[in-house]
């Protein structure tokens, strides 16, 4: 399964900085950045809390992509 971050959006639709956002969460300003540039995944604790901050469902964080459509 291959996991598409939809943090790039989801953060100025939010009206918050990535910043503002690691320091709510207790998390370093590169564990976040990581998690948004998708070098990363966060733990589903996680997921959860941030969800909550941006005000979507977990669900919407990221998105399950198929690879193989990519390639065509």
């Amino acid at each position: 399964m291959n996991l598409k971050c939809n943090l790039k959006w989801l953060i100025p639709k939010s009206g918050k900085n990535q910043n503002e956002i690691a320091n709510q969460m207790g998390v370093s300003k590169q564990m976040f950045s990581n998690w948004v540039s998708g070098r990363n995944y966060m733990r589903v604790d996680k997921a959860y809390k941030l969800a909550k901050i941006l005000n979507v469902k977990v669900d919407d964080l990221y998105e399950e992509i198929d690879i193989t459509d990519i390639s065509k």
